[in-house]
């Protein structure tokens, strides 16, 4: 649950003038309180779990990741600094740690269910404080608060088309009077927010039908709808359908035709509906010398016509050409944000796979991709709703830096770890999923 708070926090802590190398040292609490857990927990048990396939997968994967982080750059080719260097060690092996944390906690912890609760309470409180900032608190509160400084001077994320704030945070309906706020909430961020509700759903949708379940679904499927984020639509429908497959349920099936639809209408809706605010003087003028230097959108109704969509495709393209030209990789830090942050050419950027294969080869791409489907087989028969948002969130890697949001970094993979400690389900497949405890 802190690290849903993570973001928020740090850009007040950054407004309060907790920066520069203070505010980094603070922002390492979520590695350092790993860290101590594994070494607490591993100290308490004393014995490591039996060892299974997804854990030779993912000593391997850490293996790759570290070689590349000890070759030189030179060698590869790369550019990136020492701290960005570190920076996509941090970032590449923090599911990792996870996982490690979670088979660790497997062995003396008899979980069941109590994760998905904290995942769903924490939807919840996330769903709620986007929604209500939609409702009452103006943009500009946000373009006056310690937010765009966070990005720009802490992060070295330098968003220029909405006063410092990320771009995605409206979309842009072609009308200059007219631009749509989306939803952000703790995470700030539409994206981020917008993942976490995914898993949430799929978890609320693999229980026992209960009315105060249904409410909760409800409410946290308003707040994914108005995150505007038509990968995280198409990510859980795929999740609900593997659902389906898991539990031998029609009913999840069912809701994702129903979500098909309902998330279409609503984007064909959304400059109706959404909440309108509206461009500053400067603001405006970055965004018409902008258009005039982007290539005309030829056959489409609106210049934001499925340009986003475009957008993701070609760099996911444009990665996948990069990493078979170049399979080696090019070394840590050569990716992403991570790249963007320390001044560096991006390689690749936004999706998981092609990142991974710009900073530790083919090796790297192979060896994460093994792991995960080993994780999803492993989940298959011990946790039907995390297999299936563990397959969402892999589905979401393609277009995203999936494992760079940390809360799906942490939650879904140290969940996945517990679980893979626990007996394989024997329930039927007409009985309905075991209540928590």
């Amino acid at each position: 649950m802190g690290l849903a708070l993570h973001n928020v926090a740090m850009a007040q802590l950054w407004e309060l003038r907790v920066r520069g190398t203070t505010l980094d040292v603070v922002a390492a609490w979520k590695e350092a309180l790993l860290l101590i857990a594994l070494g607490v927990v591993a100290w308490h048990v004393r014995r490591l779990p039996a060892v299974r396939a997804a854990d030779v997968l993912a000593a391997s994967y850490a293996i790759v990741i570290v070689v590349y982080w000890l070759l030189p750059q030179g060698w590869l080719e790369g550019e990136a600094t020492t701290r960005g260097e570190l920076l996509a060690l941090r970032h590449h092996l923090f599911p990792v740690a996870a996982y490690a944390l979670g088979r660790l906690l497997g062995v003396a912890w008899a979980e069941r269910g109590r994760i998905g609760w904290l995942v769903a309470l924490t939807a919840v409180v996330v769903a709620v404080v986007g929604l209500v900032d939609l409702a009452l608190i103006p943009l500009q509160s946000w373009r006056a608060s310690g937010v765009p400084g966070w990005y720009r001077e802490q992060l070295g994320l330098d968003y220029e088309g909405l006063s410092g704030l990320p771009e995605n945070w409206v979309y842009n309906t072609g009308d200059e009077e007219d631009p749509i706020r989306r939803l952000v909430s703790t995470f700030l961020s539409p994206l981020a927010t917008a993942y976490l509700f995914v898993v949430a759903l799929i978890y609320v949708v693999g229980r026992p039908f209960r009315w105060y379940w249904a409410l909760l679904a409800l409410l946290v499927y308003t707040a994914l709808l108005y995150t505007h984020t038509r990968a995280a639509f198409a990510a859980l429908a795929f999740g609900l359908v593997v659902l389906a497959l898991v539990q031998r349920r029609v009913a999840p099936a069912v809701l994702a035709v129903v979500s098909v639809g309902v998330s279409a209408l609503f984007l064909a809706t959304y400059p109706s509906v959404g909440p309108s605010t509206s461009y500053t003087k400067e603001e405006l003028e970055w965004l018409r010398e902008n258009a005039r230097n982007e290539a005309p959108f030829a056959g489409r109704s609106s210049p934001t016509e499925d340009a986003s969509t475009e957008s993701h495709l070609r760099n996911l393209r444009d990665g996948v050409r990069v990493v078979l030209r170049h399979p080696q990789g090019y070394g840590l830090g050569n990716a992403g944000v991570v790249a963007k942050r320390t001044g560096v050419e991006i390689r690749a950027g936004e999706s998981t796979y092609t990142e991974l294969g710009v900073d530790a080869g083919v090796a790297g791409a192979v060896a994460f991709v093994l792991w995960s489907l080993a994780l999803v087989i492993g989940l298959w028969r011990r946790e039907a709703w995390l297999a299936a948002a563990f397959a969402a969130v892999l589905l979401l890697g393609l277009q995203t830096d999936i494992i760079g949001v940390h809360w799906i970094a942490f939650t879904v993979w140290a969940a996945a770890g517990l679980a893979l400690g626990q007996p394989r389900a024997t329930r039927t497949a007409d009985e309905p999923p075991a209540e928590s405890p």
